[in-house]
């Protein structure tokens, strides 16, 4: 059924602007704090009496206190960029491209709490395994974009090895020696990246 502009419901968009607003506040003040004092030395009601909300609120919207970190919309945006790329591209192009889009679309602002979030989870053993399964979550995500795209059968072969060597590759990034000593790690893990996929589409020819 087609929907008029009369038929959407206005609260809903109000709504989920005053979610994202909270979420985005809390986490604000959460690295804000973990910056100021560290992470581990930082409680979630510290953190909530600083963004003025109770304990179960921030839980509500970050049900461990690594999410505070690790949570970003980044995954939407890339998904969102992939599914806009030319179709006379082949999933290892789209996903090389919308990786660079995504990224470079993010306004100065964010990309400080990037820059932020990506210090915190170099330095903290706990964020550093939680990001390890993030990056395992992100190959289900992957996989299911490329058999999209490829049109192929779910729980293809070549679309899991594909989707693995992705991660694989950000992986190898994320983790390089000298990750931690760029200027600008974010764009070092990016160039990375960009580095990696074009070696994938290439098939690794040395």
């Amino acid at each position: 059924m087609h929907m008029t502009h009369t038929d959407v419901p206005p609260r809903l968009g109000l709504r989920e602007r005053k979610k994202a607003k909270t979420r985005a506040l809390i986490q604000e003040h959460a690295l804000r704090l973990f910056h100021q004092q560290g992470y581990d030395e930082t409680s979630i009601e510290q953190i909530a009496d600083l963004a003025e909300v109770s304990p179960s609120t921030v839980f509500r919207y970050f049900p461990t206190k690594p999410d505070l970190v690790i949570y970003d919309d980044l995954d939407e945006r890339m998904i969102e960029a992939f599914r806009a790329q030319p179709p006379e591209l082949n999933a290892v192009q789209a996903l090389r491209a919308s990786l660079r889009s995504g990224f470079g679309s993010l306004p100065g602002e964010e990309m400080a709490l990037q820059l932020e979030r990506e210090r915190l989870m170099r330095s903290v053993p706990e964020l550093q395994a939680a990001m390890l399964g993030e990056f395992a979550r992100t190959v289900g995500e992957i996989a299911d974009l490329v058999t999209e795209r490829a049109r192929r059968p779910a729980g293809d072969d070549a679309v899991l090895a594909l989707a693995g060597a992705v991660i694989g590759v950000a992986i190898a990034a994320w983790f390089a020696p000298d990750a931690h000593e760029a200027d600008d790690p974010a764009e070092r893990f990016l160039d990375r990246v960009d580095a990696g996929m074009a070696l994938l589409e290439s098939g690794f020819r040395f």
